[in-house]
């Protein structure tokens, strides 16, 4: 979560503040609880994604520990708006802009994103992850 998720409300879209944007956004509930801060900063960026949950730009989903696997991608990847994809690995930053390999990764988020939960199962799961931290 570390940057992005403080920085999230400042972007333009989200908030209201600048040209409309959709934000679907998926993890694994693992990212819930990886201790990258204190107790205090990790609690502050879980309520964060609670509080921007119900925002109409905002579709999260969080993929539970015990959710069947039928993708498993190696890497974290961005999609945006179906013209690029963006791969992190561990020395680099990979822009992908073909449209055979854009498909590879629509195909690995829809089936990452039918992994997920949603709403209610996904404030719990935040909120276990919060109360975890206490």
């Amino acid at each position: 979560m570390g940057r992005a998720g403080q920085a999230a409300p400042e972007r333009p879209g989200l908030t209201g503040a600048g040209p409309p944007h959709r934000y679907v956004v998926l993890m694994e509930e693992s990212v819930l609880r990886f201790r990258t801060a204190g107790p205090d900063a990790m609690r502050g960026q879980l309520r964060h994604l609670l509080a921007v949950m119900p925002l109409a730009s905002v579709s999260l989903g969080i993929i539970p520990f015990t959710a069947q696997r039928t993708v498993c991608p190696l890497e974290a990847f961005y999609i945006h708006d179906d013209t690029t994809a963006v791969v992190e690995t561990l020395t680099a930053e990979i822009k992908v802009t073909q449209p055979r390999e854009l498909a590879d990764y629509a195909k690995a988020f829809t089936g990452l994103a039918e992994m997920a939960v949603y709403g209610d199962a996904a404030r719990d799961l935040i909120q276990a992850a919060i109360d975890a931290l206490e």
